[in-house]
């Protein structure tokens, strides 16, 4: 019997925001705007950046700790105002060798699915300035499940799609990412381009880290075979 590490992976499940598109930095300026819109100081960036990943409220519970769950909500409700009104080539701002490597996994017969922070309605948006609906079999967001690094959104996956943990693998660019995939059983990797440093990744348990997703297709083949 081959060991988990040596299963071809059947299903390949991405984050989203900081993993396939480059869409930080237009988080944390709709952040920084919610705050501003409100009178609040803007907390540092770099606290924005790390918690991109995780759900909406428990993003913002982390950010903006300091203040009252009443003024959370009103700093949520003007985020999405903000984002949501961003032009449509921003939700759809893929890195550069994303639509190549996720077309090509898909021609090899990789069932693809998303494991997201984003709400339903901003990963439909996005897929859908993107195009990609059709290459993804399922996808899991934040508002219908439950934030990183819980394992539900895995789970949920796992089920819809007949697949057991060690045929599956999580991508993604955050800690959380790689928690979650830990607390459900199956492997996972990174990308080093995204909010949590690649040697964090690796202390949580990615596998490798890689500089370029279209590297990802050729590491299946070189770990399992062509």
């Amino acid at each position: 019997m081959k060991s988990p590490a040596h299963i071809r992976p059947e299903v390949i499940v991405f984050d989203w925001d900081g993993t396939l598109v480059d869409s930080a930095s237009d988080i944390v300026g709709a952040m920084r705007q919610a705050s501003l819109t409100l009178g609040i100081e803007p907390p540092p960036e770099e606290r924005m950046r790390r918690a991109i990943g995780l759900g909406l409220v428990e993003a913002f519970h982390q950010i903006f700790s300091e203040h009252s769950e009443a003024e959370r909500q009103q700093l949520m409700e003007r985020y999405r105002a903000h984002y949501i009104n961003l032009p449509p080539q921003v939700h759809g701002k893929a890195f550069a060798s994303v639509p190549d490597m996720l077309h090509d996994l898909h021609r090899r017969g990789h069932a693809l699915a998303v494991a997201t922070g984003k709400s339903r309605a901003g990963l439909q948006r996005s897929l859908g300035a993107n195009d990609w609906g059709q290459l993804f079999r399922e996808t899991r967001c934040a508002d219908e499940s439950a934030s990183k690094p819980h394992p539900l959104m895995l789970e949920q996956l796992s089920l819809r799609l007949c697949a057991e943990p060690e045929t599956m693998l999580m991508v993604g660019d955050t800690t959380y990412d790689m928690e979650m995939a830990r607390n459900f059983g199956c492997r996972a990797v990174g990308v080093a381009w995204g909010v949590h440093e690649a040697d964090e990744l690796r202390d949580a348990g990615a596998e490798v880290v890689f500089g370029d997703l279209g590297e990802l297709p050729v590491w299946i083949d070189t770990v399992h075979g062509s």
